[in-house]
């Protein structure tokens, strides 16, 4: 999924209707990005799963600037846990 389609679906998930905040919802979705890397998570391109949590992530970074409760969302946590604990039993599958 490109970043566009990407934008598209974030902004569907904040209900947004205009495109006023395109750009900052765009800069979220590359740190939402580079923070699940930094998790040591391989974001897979075109892999829906991935897509999905890059903008789960950037859905959360949108909402917790304006909540008063700025922990993570336990199923956003719950599916990066899976993510990477897949990923490692993968790899040590391959060894």
């Amino acid at each position: 999924m490109d970043k566009a389609a990407k934008l598209v679906i974030l902004k569907q998930d904040l209900q947004m209707l205009t495109t006023a905040n395109d750009e900052y919802l765009g800069t979220l979705l590359d740190l939402a990005a580079a923070a699940i890397q930094r998790e040591g998570i391989q974001l897979i391109e075109d892999d829906t799963e991935c897509d999905m949590a890059v903008i789960q992530y950037a859905a959360y970074l949108f909402r917790k600037r304006a909540a008063a409760d700025t922990t993570m969302p336990r199923f956003l946590r719950w599916n990066l846990n899976n993510l990477l604990f897949s990923q490692k039993a993968r790899a040590e599958d391959d060894v």
